[in-house]
């Protein structure tokens, strides 16, 4: 009687297990049978999932479109710091200058004084990658030099070339950022 008594849980188990598997079967087969009786439900299911992703993809891009525009506004505001913190040295010692050169009689000095002072601009505006370029005697070039007017040549030699520079022109890299104002012979 023992046996039947410990088989009989046994077999009320295996009955369960039995009737879970089959309702899930069944579960299964009502889904499926929904779905393929009704193809618009998982077409909507299938729009729905691809609205959210665009949404996400589309505010993922949006982020990241206003983060760089961030970061661009940054850069441009802090672009000069670096070449002001160079000149300042400079702007020192031309207010050193001005104070030291009140009582002095030395002209000399004064004229030393103030040749230092723009050999160091010169050589920190240079370090920073501006450079002056010569256009005294070269042929007159639209794209690095403004022609303020024009004078007759003495010569043909002088014709379409440059005899006086009345500013110099500027590039910073490979750009021009000022053109040269220059007296063309013609």
């Amino acid at each position: 009687m023992q046996n039947h008594e410990n088989s009989a849980p046994e077999e009320n188990i295996e009955n369960i297990e039995n009737n879970t598997e089959s309702a899930n079967t069944t579960e299964n087969t009502e889904k499926t049978d929904e779905t393929s009786a009704n193809p618009t439900l998982d077409a909507e299911a299938k729009i729905k999932e691809l609205n959210e992703r665009y949404l996400r993809l589309y505010s993922e891009f949006d982020n990241y479109r206003k983060r760089t525009v961030k970061e661009k506004s940054e850069i441009i505001k802090t672009a000069a710091e670096d070449v002001f913190k160079a000149i300042l040295p400079v702007i020192d010692d031309l207010e050193r200058a001005i104070k030291a050169n009140e009582g002095v009689e030395d002209v000399n000095a004064v004229k030393e004084g103030l040749q230092l002072i723009s050999n160091k601009l010169k050589n920190t505006i240079q370090n920073k990658g501006l450079t002056a370029f010569d256009s005294l005697g070269s042929v007159f070039n639209p794209d690095t030099m403004e022609a303020i007017t024009h004078i007759p040549a003495t010569s043909d030699e002088q014709k379409g070339k440059v005899i006086d520079e009345l500013e110099k022109g500027y590039k910073l890299g490979d750009k021009v950022i000022r053109f040269a104002k220059v007296v063309v012979a013609q």
